[in-house]
């Protein structure tokens, strides 16, 4: 299964665009490109039910034809932890359904990117969180590090929880969401040296976030790197 599962340090640092970022590298290579972004909360309600603008990005990004229910067969409205909301909701998210979905998609693609929801532990139930997705899917992790304050310790901790998995780290992105961090190459400089995967890009503060321009400063993994198993430390 060729793709990537984006995973982030926290909420709200910038997996979405990254994905966009992403997906519009591999279609510049030639490549049909499925998306998914299984677990959404923070929906709108529209005629056609309840829509992410994250996963309606995704879908316009894609150059494959899929439903939204493909996409994002799980949609809350409530901006809440995924778990919380389904239990709002009377629903249970399964696992096993959003997989059905995902061989659905891969199998007319090329590359598949997938984007979790919130950080890599957020639950999905009782008992599993988003890294029991990823490692459903048995896809190479990117790991969107929103470049703040406190940044370094959320970064390093993901890393070890990726790498508990056994599933690879394709590599990492820095990507700046405060624009008045201070320090920030020698933030940088530091999670280079103490992150075993490669750097993917550096994106800077951005007031209009534009996929092309993204593209632009990822390199995407290399097939060996995105598919050699963890290291150990």
């Amino acid at each position: 299964m060729r793709g990537y599962f984006i995973t982030g340090t926290d909420t709200d640092v910038g997996k979405t665009w990254i994905s966009l970022g992403i997906i519009e590298a591999l279609k510049q290579q030639g490549h049909k490109v499925g998306v998914m972004k299984p677990i959404s909360a923070g929906c709108d309600k529209t005629a056609n039910g309840l829509r992410n603008q994250d996963a309606l990005l995704l879908q316009q990004q894609s150059n494959i034809e899929l439903s939204y229910d493909e996409i994002n067969p799980y949609a809350f409205e409530p901006a809440i932890a995924p778990h919380i909301a389904a239990t709002q909701n009377n629903i249970r998210i399964d696992i096993e359904t959003i997989y059905q979905h995902f061989q659905s998609i891969s199998e007319q693609s090329d590359y598949i990117v997938v984007e979790g929801a919130g950080g890599w532990l957020v639950p999905l139930n009782d008992f599993q969180s988003m890294a029991d997705l990823a490692k459903r899917m048995q896809l190479p992790v990117v790991l969107v590090v929103g470049m703040q304050l406190g940044c370094l310790n959320h970064a390093l901790l993901s890393v070890e929880s990726i790498r508990a998995t056994g599933l690879p780290l394709a590599g990492w992105i820095a990507n700046q969401i405060d624009p008045d961090m201070s320090c920030i190459e020698q933030n940088i400089q530091t999670l280079s040296q103490m992150i075993e995967a490669p750097i993917l890009g550096q994106i800077p503060f951005m007031q209009e976030m534009d996929a092309h321009t993204i593209a632009s400063q990822i390199t995407l993994p290399t097939e060996q790197t995105s598919l050699r198993p963890n290291w150990a430390i």
